[in-house]
């Protein structure tokens, strides 16, 4: 680096959603780098594993779901608390299952991804320090050679739990510590569980399990005997097995473990995602409990919604004032996921008579109220998340868009392109449409035209004439 480097967007962090983001800016044709203060090939501790079916579809738009898919092990039933089983096999997506896979494959395809388009990844280069003005933002940096600054007209942080970007923004993270020194593990059995991914508690401890594809799988554990022990303390084999046995009342033959670790698990989110010229995505914004395997999925969405904003902006397609709505879009979602993420945790780790009916009544409800299922399938795939639309709009603006068939291929494959879709219906005129920014294609079936996201979700829905049409697209595409 040179004493200042220029950049139109800087991005502190490498992981999964600083990544997928530096991919779709890159792949817009804006100039990223993403600073990244461990050394390069030094992977991160992978403690998530699990891409949920939103996840894969975003992906998918992406061009790399398939190929992440074939690096793990697809689960279609997730069983919580011994009883309530979460069906996903229904779910109304091309990716009806949970894809139990490390969390550096997800890292490898976006890191590769990113480069290609051109996205500059300064490894061993750690964020120091901000100062923003009405032009930009002046990054102050730490490398081995001495530090450096970046100038930059928007800074993202992306760079986990500990922020120091949020850190430099002074914002709080208001929350709390939920569950601290939970053991965790990668291991092979000698007696294979069934193939669904299991959380079960007996008030006293609980554990989950769940599947790779190579042989091993990820196993957790809690119990309150433990709960004080600091996160550098080290897990014993035996300590884990033990918890595992307690749990589900076998251990399934626990052996060869590859790696062992200890973590401690906060619920908090800051209240503001924008600052400014600077922006937070990820764990940088929110944390969550383990329970339903969210974290890294709601952080990969909030860098799809944000990647297209940003670029829109960048490229003079829209205003400054389009990223606030990534707050307005991506907060309440943080928020929704904390609600119920935490909500199974308590389940899990219900110990008295009040919080074991609570739990007996959640299993009931969850199994036989349809809506209840719905939503709570939805909630934990991310399938079920829609934003907020104008008063007034079409019932379907804002609402996630399934995979449509167009003449062109298949929606999310249309969205490869990263612009804006209108989707009409069969038989109406294209001409007069085009413009930059924006696919025209027609739909397989259906009478009204759609207008979808670069991010899969609808931005407007009407009638197929053409001044309905234009009005349509004004706010969007110009």
């Amino acid at each position: 680096m040179s004493h200042t480097d220029e950049s139109p967007v800087v991005v502190a962090g490498a992981g999964p959603t600083g990544l997928l983001l530096a991919g779709d800016l890159a792949a817009a044709g804006v100039d990223v780098v993403v600073l990244e203060k461990r050394p390069e090939g030094i992977s991160n501790l992978t403690r998530a594993f699990g891409v949920h079916a939103r996840t894969l579809e975003l992906l998918d738009a992406r061009g790399l779901a398939d190929e992440l898919v074939r690096t793990g092990r697809t689960i279609r039933e997730l069983r919580l608390f011994g009883a309530v089983p979460f069906d996903i096999g229904a779910l109304p997506s091309r990716f009806p299952f949970l894809l139990v896979t490390p969390q550096y494959e997800v890292e490898k395809v976006l890191l590769r991804r990113a480069v290609e388009n051109g996205a500059v990844i300064r490894y061993g280069t750690e964020f120091a320090g901000l100062e923003q003005d009405g032009g930009g933002v002046t990054v102050s940096v730490r490398t081995e050679a001495g530090d450096a600054t970046v100038r930059t007209r928007y800074l993202v942080g992306a760079d986990g739990a500990r922020s120091a970007v949020r850190g430099a923004l002074g914002l709080p993270f208001p929350g709390k510590v939920v569950i601290r020194s939970v053991a965790l593990a990668d291991v092979k059995f000698t007696e294979e569980p069934p193939l669904v991914v299991r959380v079960h508690g007996t008030g006293g401890a609980f554990g989950f399990i769940a599947p790779f594809g190579d042989g091993y799988w990820r196993v957790g554990g809690w119990d309150r005997a433990h709960r004080g022990e600091p996160d550098d303390s080290p897990v014993e084999f035996e300590e884990l097995r033990a918890l595992i046995e307690r749990a589900f009342g076998s251990d399934f033959g626990m052996h060869d473990p590859r790696w062992l670790s200890r973590f401690h698990s906060d619920e908090r989110q800051v209240p503001e995602y924008r600052v400014g010229r600077v922006l937070l995505a990820g764990d940088a914004a929110h944390q969550h409990s383990p329970a339903g395997g969210q974290g890294m999925n709601t952080g990969l969405q909030d860098a799809a919604n944000l990647g297209w904003k940003l670029a829109a902006v960048r490229n003079g397609r829209s205003a400054d004032t389009l990223l606030d709505t990534y707050h307005t879009e991506r907060h309440p979602i943080g928020r929704a996921v904390l609600r119920s993420s935490g909500l199974n945790l308590r389940l899990a780790m219900a110990h008295n008579p009040l919080e074991i009916a609570l739990r007996t009544v959640r299993k009931l409800v969850v199994t036989h109220v349809r809506p209840v299922t719905r939503q709570a399938v939805g909630e934990i795939t991310g399938i079920g998340f829609s934003y907020p639309a104008p008063k007034g709009a079409h019932p379907l603006t804002g609402k996630r868009a399934p995979d449509l068939e167009l003449d062109r291929g298949r929606l999310y494959e249309v969205l490869r392109e990263g612009r804006f879709v209108l989707a009409l219906p069969p038989g109406t005129e294209i001409g007069g449409f085009a413009r930059d920014g924006l696919v025209v294609a027609h739909r397989t079936g259906g009478d009204e035209a759609l207008l979808v996201r670069p991010d899969g979700y609808y931005a407007w829905a009407g009638a197929p004439q053409v001044p309905v049409i234009e009005a349509g697209l004004a706010p969007w595409t110009g």
